[in-house]
């Protein structure tokens, strides 16, 4: 019947197969064979009852994202769902791997489900500024009830096939999908049962029709974390018109809806930043067909609050770990803490309460850097200081085995120096982790001159291979994402000079959707931190030099830009602050001025984009996506803005290069003057999107 879906008849049971690698996504030759298919079944007076199922490793995994942006192509997937759900004949979806957005809306329309158990359902399309399109708001509520269908809809995340058993997703759980789904197909013919149609059973509505807080408590409980994204509420009133409307008007009305976000700024934004995602994963200049190392133990150097967190991660992906300290004292307390986050994670249901065990069994605590030995890939997780680096790094030439990888966690220092202290630069890549590096997705590969393509591949594939998003950046102070921030702080400092105070420049920050602003991340990152890279490197920082100097480090002293009380981490202005600023500014002769809300949002933000637009002329990021992806996963960039140079873009070039030019006059800083490639693409009426 079709290239990617087939129709095969076992007797009085047709089977439809999709075969579309490597995912079976809804492109417009599946859904066209699916639809030619069930035709061909429905009218086979041989054929009783139809199984929809999958080759290769899932069901439908969803869209084929390769239609997004593009005028659509026939059939639509809403006129594929109403052949199936109207065959007078029974369908059985027969589900295995993943059965998402549009596949499990597939899915829902057939007359019965079964699954593997483990099998995941869910419907994601809020990660893209999305809501299910095809129906899903209205049967998946239906099927499960409205709460848990507004809880699956709204965050986006998927269930198990228990989960699904337990619930009325799936009727049963099956040992083999197409074996499992043929057998089921024949029991419906066999004991007669009625065609279970989602759209005509509104059993499960009725306690919210009846008591309609159920689903508002409900909707409250699953949005208060979607701080200024607009589809979760929007997903949610279309969950609400399966209580309300009947389902024909309930499905225009998601359509509806379906349409304005597919439109919105925000949906564009989150899906820019799906694909720039995959694309960051491409390494720029390494020969195709380059392999990875096999990484089988990788050794950590430094049981701090970064090294445990590296640990964490690698065991956190199945991955044997080497935890390495120079001190029996230094090296339990990092072991404890890692326990006690396991345990804690445990405690709140993040992982099952034999998972602390499991994972600490995973890590060897030992004493003395030549334990490398064994190592694959070697980590170094020290002080941020260049001569412990460079010694670390000598001593890692002499106890690491040939071929093994070295990696520095390094936020801003010369890779390129720190590699001389080996014999094998080629092995040398940097891998800076955010903290808390059991959190935090980004991980940023850092190129140095000489590191081999095969290191760099290995370590993209290790990344991801833990869970993280790997972007390769080059190597200058602070790489790509500390270098921007760099860029926001030198400006967030001026504005304290000029007379904003700490929380008036957070405010800013935060009300356009940073979770935190630069000053309260100062003090939870220890302002101790950075004041010791500043000398380190020769730097002053005036006023957040006066507060180191009189011992107020941040959160962890009680006192820094703010204060903190009880051992609350919640940041209070503090009077204090405010008194310091005004007496630097005396001393330096400087007067304040009022700043205005827009002023504070341009000169951080802008002066973000400007400092990116360096970083893409000079080749330290391959693509301003890839800048993107390091704001989005590494800082908390809002999702629904794209990231800084998506943004500039929205904005558009030459008001943001008008606005730098004019911010660079005012206050007398050079700093603030167009980058070359910003103002030469503002000139030509450019984009960051459109380099080539």
């Amino acid at each position: 019947m079709s290239e990617v879906v087939k129709l095969e008849r076992h007797d009085e049971v047709g089977i439809v197969t999709v075969d579309s690698p490597p995912v079976n996504a809804l492109s417009a030759a599946v859904r066209g064979g699916i639809l030619a298919c069930m035709k061909a079944a429905i009218a086979d007076p041989a054929i009783k009852g139809i199984v929809l199922t999958c080759a290769g490793r899932t069901f439908i995994a969803g869209a084929d994202i390769t239609e997004f942006g593009k005028p659509p192509k026939p059939p639509g997937l809403n006129e594929v769902l109403a052949e199936m759900e109207n065959s007078p004949k029974p369908i059985v979806a027969a589900i295995h791997g993943t059965a998402l957005g549009g596949g499990l809306e597939v899915a829902l329309a057939c007359h019965f489900r079964v699954a593997v158990k483990e099998a995941k359902l869910g419907l994601p399309e809020v990660k893209l500024g999305l809501l299910p399109g095809a129906g899903g708001t209205q049967r998946l509520p239906r099927a499960v009830g409205p709460e848990l269908a507004v809880k699956m809809i709204v965050s986006g995340d998927p269930i198990s096939a228990q989960e699904a058993l337990t619930n009325g997703l799936i009727e049963e759980i099956v040992e083999n999908p197409t074996a499992g789904g043929e057998a089921f197909a024949r029991k419906v013919l066999a004991e007669k049962r009625p065609l279970h149609k989602l759209r005509d059973n509104d059993a499960k509505l009725a306690a919210a029709k009846a008591n309609r807080s159920i689903f508002t408590n409900a909707v409250a409980a699953v949005t208060k974390k979607a701080r200024g994204l607009e589809a979760p509420f929007i997903a949610a009133d279309a969950v609400g018109y399966a209580i309300d409307l009947p389902f024909d008007e309930g499905i225009k009305k998601e359509r509806e809806a379906f349409f304005k976000l597919l439109t919105s700024d925000q949906s564009k934004a989150q899906r820019y930043a799906f694909f720039a995602e995959r694309e960051a994963a491409k390494i720029a200049g390494v020969p195709d067909g380059t392999k990875p190392r096999p990484i089988e133990r990788v050794a950590i150097i430094g049981a701090g609050t970064m090294g445990g967190g590296i640990a964490m991660s690698f065991v956190n992906g199945g991955i044997p770990v080497t935890l390495i300290e120079t001190g029996e004292e230094q090296l339990n307390r990092g072991l404890a803490t890692i326990q006690k986050n396991y345990e804690a994670t445990a405690a709140r249901g993040g992982i099952p309460t034999d998972a602390p065990a499991k994972r600490m069994a995973l890590i060897s605590g030992v004493v003395g850097i030549e334990n490398v030995k064994d190592a694959d890939l070697v980590i170094e997780a020290v002080f941020e200081t260049m001569a412990i680096k460079k010694e670390v790094f000598g001593q890692l030439d002499k106890f690491a085995k040939p071929g093994a990888i070295l990696a520095t966690n390094t936020s801003f220092l010369d890779i390129d120096e720190i590699a001389k202290e080996t014999s094998r630069p080629q092995d040398v890549v940097g891998m800076h982790f955010f903290s808390p590096a059991n959190i935090m997705k980004l991980c940023e590969l850092v190129r140095a001159a000489k590191t081999a393509p095969e290191v760099l591949v290995t370590a993209v594939s290790i990344a991801r291979k833990i869970g993280k998003v790997p972007v390769v950046v080059g190597v200058c102070d602070g790489f790509v994402g500390n270098r921007m921030l760099m860029a926001r702080s030198r400006q967030a400092d001026k504005l304290l000079f000029e007379g904003a105070l700490p929380q008036q420049v957070d405010a800013v920050v935060t009300r356009f959707g940073i979770p935190m602003g630069p000053f309260a991340m100062g003090d939870l990152a220890g302002l101790d931190i950075a004041w010791r890279s500043r000398k380190d490197r020769g730097i002053k920082s005036e006023i957040e030099d006066a507060l180191c100097e009189a011992g107020r480090f941040g959160q962890k002293t009680g006192k820094g830009y703010y204060k903190y009380e009880g051992g609350s981490r919640a940041p209070l202005p503090d009077p204090e602050v405010e008194n310091l600023v005004n007496q630097t500014l005396q001393r330096l002769g400087r007067k304040r001025r009022a700043i205005s809300e827009e002023e504070i949002l341009e000169r951080t933000t802008y002066s973000m984009i400007n400092e990116g637009a360096r970083i893409l002329e000079e080749g330290i990021a391959a693509r301003p996506s890839d800048i993107d992806v390091v704001w989005l996963y590494g800082y908390g960039w809002p999702i629904y803005r794209g990231g800084p140079m998506h943004y500039a873009d929205q904005v558009g070039l030459n008001v943001v290069a008008d606005r730098l030019a004019h911010y660079a006059k005012q206050t007398n800083d050079p700093t603030l003057e167009p980058a070359p490639l910003l103002k030469r693409l503002a000139d030509q009426g450019a984009s960051f999107a459109g380099m080539k």
